[in-house]
């Protein structure tokens, strides 16, 4: 008796409705994605120039000294934004000192140092931080952190007195009220940004290349440094960058604590203020369409523009460095 041996099948060609279907999804896609990157470019033109119609009558009023000047009296008509920025620049300064270093720890242990059993509470409680609001940072530096912080400086700046790079720093008075308890609750805020961004960038490190560098006889922080740190260094700067963002527009948590005194001093335990500050304490008081909203709004505008101008300085160092480790390799 034959026996008949099935032949294996051809796999079917698509349809004509399937080729037809990918033939128009893929430009399809094209265009959506296309549309929704220009929509952001679309919104933020439309925000720049929203802000700034509303804020040119202040800029032909003060002028240059708008960004020379560090004199904010609106009684007087006097709109100096320079002690703004400074204080701006400083807490975010301080935020991204502490922060960024603490965070990068924080991602590494999680990635390369931890077990298993311990990463997932921490990311957990990381998260967390990063869902508590602004305002209660804010209140709990007011109410729990302002007076015992008070104290602390005192004995620093006895500690310093006569030092000459720490004395400028960290003498000439002291108040729990100050821009480096603003930097320090911005650094508190900023790590959970920029520990879940980081650690994301760190687990798509492949592990062969971990493994080759411990191969050939590096030690673990040789290889943190050498393969993690040198392939992840694009999405570190972005969010050190994120975090910067954040520090520079945070708004109640600092207004809260940072001692609404527009002054430009290198005292970091003295009171100063920011721009995110200024506008949401005083913007109320403000009388609509009046010159005074308008210097507020072109706070605004300052903040919207050193935003992006420190963004683009950091791309523009990130750049140069990948090219010149380019070149080495």
């Amino acid at each position: 008796m034959a026996t008949v041996t099935a032949q294996p099948q051809a796999p079917a060609e698509p349809s004509l409705l399937q080729a037809r279907h990918r033939a128009v999804a893929d430009p399809v896609f094209r265009l959506v994605s296309l549309a929704c990157g220009l929509l952001v470019l679309v919104i933020l033109a439309l925000i720049a120039v929203s802000m700034t119609s509303k804020a040119l009558p202040a800029l032909r009023y003060a002028g240059l000294s708008f960004v020379t000047s560090s004199v904010w009296n609106p009684a007087a008509g006097q709109y100096g934004a320079l002690a703004f920025v400074w204080g701006t620049l400083v807490t975010s300064l301080i935020a991204v000192l502490i922060g960024v270093p603490v965070s990068l720890g924080i991602a590494l242990l999680l990635t390369e140092v931890a077990p298993r059993a311990m990463r997932t509470p921490v990311i957990y409680l990381v998260d967390l931080l990063a869902a508590i609001p602004s305002v209660v940072y804010g209140l709990w530096a007011l109410l729990v952190l302002v007076s015992p912080i008070d104290r602390v400086y005192g004995s620093i700046e006895n500690a310093v007195s006569g030092i000459p790079v720490l004395d400028t720093l960290f003498g000439g008075g002291h108040t729990g009220k100050a821009i480096f308890t603003a930097g320090l609750i911005l650094a508190l805020m900023i790590t959970p940004i920029v520990t879940s961004l980081s650690r994301e960038v760190f687990a798509t490190v492949p592990r062969a290349q971990k493994e080759a560098a411990l191969a050939l006889g590096a030690t673990r922080w040789e290889m943190i440094r050498g393969s993690v740190l040198s392939y992840g260094r694009s999405g570190v700067v972005g969010s050190v960058m994120l975090g910067l963002a954040r520090a520079m527009g945070e708004t109640i948590a600092v207004a809260l604590i940072v001692g609404s005194s527009p002054q430009v001093t290198a005292h970091l335990f003295r009171s100063g203020d920011t721009m995110a500050a200024v506008i949401a304490n005083q913007f109320n008081e403000s009388t609509q369409g009046s010159t005074y909203q308008s210097a507020l709004i072109a706070l605004g505008v300052l903040l919207f523009a050193l935003t992006i101008a420190v963004n683009l300085a950091a791309r523009a160092v990130l750049n140069r460095s990948e090219k010149q480790l380019g070149a080495a390799l």
